[in-house]
């Protein structure tokens, strides 16, 4: 009996412990862009002076107005999907890298996007339902969340 109560204690704390994966390039949230920034229309660099941490994931700021911005809530500025493309993560539930200069604000909400090699998945996002791809993309970051 004590071996099941070890055993399901281990596993309970195990599971409470996982956290979202993040797509941390250069070990910060969307490549160090100043989330701030995303919903003032503007994809800006973070800099180094203006840094805080949020749910265990690094963000820049290219301001200290941006950074107080932040801490006032959070949860506001978050992209979406862990920072991944929010195309791939509703089209194939798969964690894809973004170009942090490629991104739209919906509803309050900020989601990135790949842009390379001539595919650029914000366009695709808006060609074929946003709505419906933002849906389906909830449901798949439901799944892939914790997945590394």
């Amino acid at each position: 009996m004590k071996t099941l109560f070890l055993l399901l204690t281990l596993s309970s704390s195990f599971l409470f412990a996982q956290t979202i994966d993040y797509n941390l390039k250069n070990g910060f949230i969307a490549h160090g862009y100043d989330v701030v920034a995303y919903f003032n229309n503007t994809a800006v660099k973070g800099e180094n002076q203006f840094q805080t941490t949020y749910d265990g994931v690094k963000y820049k700021f290219s301001s200290e107005k941006h950074l107080n911005i932040f801490k006032q809530n959070p949860k506001k500025y978050v992209p979406q999907y862990g920072g991944y493309c929010a195309y791939a993560v509703a089209v194939k539930s798969d964690k894809v890298a973004i170009n942090p200069k490629t991104f739209t604000i919906t509803d309050g909400k900020l989601y990135l996007f790949y842009d390379a090699w001539g595919t650029n998945t914000l366009n695709l996002w808006d060609e074929e339902n946003p709505t419906k791809l933002q849906s389906k993309a909830d449901k798949n970051w439901d799944i892939i969340k914790l997945k590394k």
